[in-house]
Order: C-alpha cells, then structure tokens, then sequence
C-alpha cells in the first residue's frame, strides 16, 4: 500500500503559521510585561515606606491620607462644636441651622430635646451668652470608623455673674460629599452623645 503524498507547500505554511502564531504571542507577552514592570516602578517612584512601631510596612501616602483625614475631622468637629455651643440670644437660630447640617438624627433630637427642656427659652428671656474658650478633639481611626472624643469649655455670663463649664461629647464621623458653605469637611457626626457636663468654678464680672 503506498504512502499517501502529502503536500510539502501545505505543510510550510502550517509551520509558517504556528511560528508567526508564537512569535507574536511572546512578543506581546514581553511588551505587556515591560508595562506592566513600568507602571510598578513608576507607582514605586511615588510612594514611600514606613515601618511603625509593630514593625510593619506602611505606605507614606496612607499615613499622609489618615494624617488628612484627622486634621479634616478635628476642624469639622471644631465647627460643629462652635455652631452647637457658642451662642445667645442673637445668633442661637442661625447657628443651630449650620450646626444641623453636620451631623445626623442624633444632633436635631439633641436639639429638640434641649429646646423642650426650656434651655433656648431661658437664653432669651435672661439675655445670656454662652461662649467657647477651648476646644480639645481626640479621634481614633479604626476599621474604617472615625471615633471622637471631644471636649469643649465654655462660659455662661448672665448679667455680672459668669459660670465656667466643661463638656464631654462623643460619637463618630462619617464620610460624605462636600456642600460648601454647609459641610465644607465632607464628613457627618453620628451617634452623637453628650457624656458629661461639669461646672467648673462661677465669679462675678467687676466692672471699673
């Protein structure tokens, strides 16, 4: 039986085929991996490493970002703190409006319960005014979660007397998009919670 005569220019092509088949495919395989090698160096080039205190390695850019986000945080819960507690008979409304605008449910049924309590009702009859000497925030960024504590000294004058308080509030931030003038921060406060209010010492204003 005789071998079947098989075609020697179809099988050049065939090989001709397959080793343009692999040549272009290495190629492209060495081109993606020069990119890909590239864009990895030129990533390297914009970051730094640190190594904390637990011996990990920490990207600079996250430090950066989580240093950011307490500075933003701090002067959000500043302004809240300003809007909620610094005010008299004058400016209590407008303020309270501004203040609204930085956090949840949790500040406007702190604000309906004050006023229900008679506290803004008093503000007017007695003319008192209510100032801010001192703000201190502490926030913890865990998890995702932004916790703060802060705490905020203020002063009630009422005529010639002024009492000294000191406040405790907590509660956590979370991220929102930024409304300029109304939250310029991007951030919302939570859950928040007035811990403890102690007065501090009470004097008598001298007038010369």
């Amino acid at each position: 039986m005789k071998t079947p005569y098989t075609n020697i220019y179809k099988v050049l092509r065939t090989n001709r085929f397959v080793v343009l088949t692999v040549v272009i495919g290495a190629s492209l395989s060495m081109i993606a991996s020069e990119f890909f090698a590239y864009q990895i160096f030129k990533r390297s080039q914009q970051s730094a490493f640190v190594i904390n205190d637990q011996a990990q390695v920490i990207p600079l850019q996250l430090i950066e970002h989580r240093e950011n986000l307490e500075v933003e945080a701090k002067a959000h819960l500043e302004m809240f703190h300003r809007y909620f507690y610094q005010i008299n008979a004058n400016n209590f409304e407008r303020n309270m409006e501004k203040a609204l605008w930085l956090g949840d449910n949790s500040i406007a049924e702190l604000y309906r319960q004050k006023k229900a309590e008679g506290i803004y009702n008093r503000l007017l009859q007695y003319s008192l005014i209510q100032k801010i000497s001192a703000i201190h925030s502490e926030i913890s960024l865990k998890n995702g979660e932004i916790n703060f504590m802060t705490t905020t000294r203020f002063s009630i004058t009422r005529g010639e007397a002024i009492d000294s308080y000191e406040i405790k509030t907590s509660g956590q931030l979370t991220k929102v998009d930024r409304n300029f003038p109304h939250n310029p921060h991007g951030l919302i406060i939570k859950n928040f919670y007035e811990q403890s209010l102690t007065k501090i010492h009470s004097h008598e204003s001298t007038k010369e």
